[in-house]
């Protein structure tokens, strides 16, 4: 079965129409939509249009609310903490990047906490906002059981993403963007959907022990990056998500994919700096100056340079989705 190009814009039009028919308002739908397409361009396939028809039967069955709008609460000179009110998490991570961007014209840092929130999608689009306005962000996320505590073989943490971005000079980004599993979750459910295998080192099954095989790793659990170090690092991001932000732990939250249950209430934690601040103003030179010893190494490059010329080449040539996704999609706005 052949691919199905789309324009960014009918891509964009197809998800918003697919969720608001399914119980999301014209709102949300056109941010969560408008964070789709850009991991979807990015090359992010795992959180761009793959989702939408798990984020429509969510909102159709109240597992999300679609309608749900954020609330903004001031704890602090340069505190704020966000209640996602069940609904998906993109109106709450864009309502914490305005308000994170106006607060550090004061303060030089702020923090905000997301609860009760939802599938965080593509942990480096906040972050890039934040940078693209002259500042320095800081974002993790938590999300459903997927990855065992290092020697342990019942998962209790989500694969749980770290995003950093930084401004550069007269270039995009500097953009770091990466789950603590051994790849997205995301990755091995695309897999899964197509019937394709994953590589060996991925996953495990149910019963621990390694997998090829995409379903059985959807129903298994998730090889931590970095061995030990990396499930402690989760260990981390499960505290600033989670508990910082009141939200439920990976292993108390309802899957992203299913339909029914009750809502996931994960979280997501995001900080912005004034780089300049702190560094005396030299920030941007010393990062220039540290890119510059990197790329004089043959074989290296900048994390986010190849999602940004794939986003590029997916303006002008458009996205190709899996006709079977299409049809999909598609009928879900009827």
């Amino acid at each position: 079965m052949s691919d199905k190009t789309l324009s960014l814009a009918e891509l964009e039009s197809l998800a918003i129409r697919a969720l608001t028919a399914n119980g999301t308002s014209a709102r949300n739908a056109a941010q969560v939509a408008a964070a789709i397409v850009t991991a979807e361009a990015d090359g992010l396939k795992g959180h761009g249009a793959s989702r939408v028809p798990f984020y429509a039967a969510q909102a159709k069955s109240g597992k999300v609310d679609g309608n749900a709008t954020p609330e903004c609460h001031d704890v602090g000179a340069a505190a704020r903490r966000i209640d996602a009110k069940q609904g998906f998490s993109y109106p709450a991570m864009n309502l914490a990047v305005e308000q994170l961007t106006d607060l550090v014209k004061d303060t030089g840092i702020a923090a905000a906490a997301i609860g009760n929130s939802h599938h965080a999608g593509a942990a480096g689009q906040p972050v890039e906002r934040l940078a693209r306005a002259g500042l320095v962000g800081l974002f993790f996320a938590n999300s459903p059981e997927a990855i065992a505590p290092w020697g342990g073989s019942k998962a209790l943490f989500g694969t749980d993403p770290v995003a950093f971005a930084a401004p550069r000079r007269n270039d995009a980004p500097l953009v770091i963007d990466m789950s603590l599993s051994q790849v997205a979750r995301g990755k091995i459910m695309v897999a899964a959907q197509k019937g394709d295998s994953i590589p060996e080192g991925w996953a495990l099954d149910a019963d621990g022990n390694p997998t090829t095989d995409a379903k059985a790793a959807m129903a298994g659990t998730m090889l931590p990056m970095g061995d030990g170090k990396g499930a402690q690092l989760v260990l981390m991001v499960e505290l600033f998500a989670a508990a910082m932000t009141g939200s439920l732990f990976g292993y108390e939250a309802s899957s992203f994919f299913e339909a029914e249950g009750p809502a996931p209430r994960t979280g997501q934690f995001l900080i912005a700096l004034d780089a300049g601040r702190f560094s005396g103003g030299v920030f941007p030179d010393r990062l220039e100056t540290l890119i510059e010893a990197i790329l004089a190494q043959d074989g290296t490059r900048i994390p986010g340079v190849r999602r940004f010329a794939l986003r590029a080449q997916a303006e002008r040539e458009g996205i190709s989705l899996p006709q079977a996704l299409f049809d999909e999609i598609s009928a879900l706005t009827r």
